[in-house]
């Protein structure tokens, strides 16, 4: 069922409720919406709620005008919010790309709320990726600013799924990411790209699966070095797929992160 909720601090989000049991949030990744993990959505509300929703400047929610009302930070409080709007004390938490990014700030701001937590083809540390940060700030300005958000939106779902037999999920994701407004979008990445949690990823006890793509646009090596800063968290490396594994490798996806939700 798809549901709005309105938050306390004057946000909407519309949100996927789905299934009976111990909750699951899904955070979709930057630019797209909860629909990045339909894939998961049916094996997973077998046996737990699902709760999906749009982070804020996404999909069906809230997209502020304001550049400060933008950032990592924020999307983690309505996170919260929305959690007390539904009543839910504690919940497992799923962030793919920069989902990945809003359940590292929720571990480290709001601990109390998540049992456990799956990190997938993410980095606790956007604002630290260097050279291939800095590049990546400037190519994607200088393309949303000359051509628009279609190319945007092409180029990322062409370098996600570029295999001819995966042109289903190129179209789907590029009718997502094209239906983006450009300034919602821009101030999301850069925000994200300006953010990080530093020394905070020692303190982190949650119980975590870090899921890493052979192919993602990070290598295994930096998913490697923060998974042993963190005092109870194990890698999973999930082979033939690049960035989008929710999507790319939804079977062996869904069986790992099932197995760690029973362990």
């Amino acid at each position: 069922m798809t549901c709005k909720a309105e938050l306390d601090n004057g946000i909407s989000l519309e949100y996927l409720d789905q299934g009976e049991g111990e909750v699951v949030l899904l955070l979709h990744g930057l630019g797209s919406t909860k629909a990045d993990l339909d894939l998961q959505k049916e094996a997973f509300s077998k046996d737990f709620r699902i709760i999906a929703p749009d982070l804020r400047g996404h999909g069906n929610s809230s997209k502020p005008e304001a550049k400060e009302a933008y950032g990592v930070s924020l999307c983690a409080e309505d996170m919260k919010l929305l959690l007390d709007k539904l009543s839910i004390s504690k919940c497992i938490v799923v962030g793919f790309s920069m989902g990945g990014a809003v359940a590292f700030e929720m571990a480290t701001a709001y601990s109390e709320l998540i049992s456990k937590m799956v990190i997938v083809n993410t980095a606790p540390d956007f604002n630290a990726l260097g050279k291939m940060g800095d590049q990546m700030i400037k190519e994607r300005t200088e393309m949303l600013r000359s051509q628009g958000m279609e190319a945007m939106a092409r180029k990322v779902a062409e370098g996600m799924f570029p295999e001819e037999d995966q042109e289903d999920l190129r179209k789907a994701f590029y009718q997502r990411a094209s239906s983006n407004d450009l300034e919602a979008y821009y101030n999301s990445f850069i925000t994200l790209m300006n953010w990080g949690i530093g020394d905070k990823i020692r303190s982190i006890e949650i119980p975590t699966l870090v899921v890493a793509s052979d192919l993602d646009y990070t290598p295994i090596s930096l998913k490697e070095s923060y998974t042993s800063k963190m005092k109870n968290a194990k890698l999973e490396i999930i082979y033939n797929s690049r960035h989008g594994v929710t999507m790319d490798q939804p079977e062996h996806f869904n069986k790992a992160v099932l197995k760690f939700f029973r362990s």
